[in-house]
């Protein structure tokens, strides 16, 4: 008895793995929150059905609570998107996420990823620096911010060889 008690109140442990179309509405959501455009359901079940696209995510449970998105083309790949469920956010999700990912796309013969990330989005920037990433371009007014209006992405890059 006090085994299911216990199995009941225990905190699941995060687990990745990859995400694919079933997981769309869920990733939706998670990217609603995370973004001032959130992308459709539809949006991402296309991107998830295209077998150029990498999908991992991140679960509690039953619950999905973070993914990551890239896109792979002649031995590169850009990140089009990370989020983690604002609710789960500073619990090293979104680092597992992407050390997991890049594991992966290394393993499918990826030699340099890209990503774009806007310029004022602190947590992101340390995340990827922490990771390896390095800037090599901007591209200025990229972001549109409702008060801030148009805001630089920087372009960054990691090699994965």
């Amino acid at each position: 008895m006090m085994n299911m008690v216990t199995r009941l109140f225990a905190r699941s442990e995060p687990v990745l793995s990859e995400a694919g179309p079933r997981d769309s509405a869920t990733i939706a959501a998670v990217h609603a929150a995370s973004f001032q455009r959130g992308w459709s359901e539809d949006e991402l079940e296309r991107l998830l059905t295209d077998r150029s696209v990498i999908a991992h995510r991140v679960t509690a449970g039953r619950t999905l609570t973070g993914f990551i998105l890239s896109r792979m083309a002649a031995g590169e790949a850009e990140i089009l998107s990370v989020a983690v469920a604002p609710s789960r956010r500073g619990k090293g999700l979104a680092r597992a996420l992407l050390n997991h990912h890049l594991r992966r796309l290394a393993g499918l013969g990826t030699h340099a990823v890209f990503l774009e990330v806007d310029k004022d989005n602190a947590p992101a920037l340390n995340l990827y620096r922490r990771s390896g990433f390095r800037e090599v371009g901007q591209r200025p007014g990229y972001y549109q911010h409702d008060k801030k209006g148009a805001v630089a992405a920087l372009v960054l890059r990691r090699d994965l060889t």
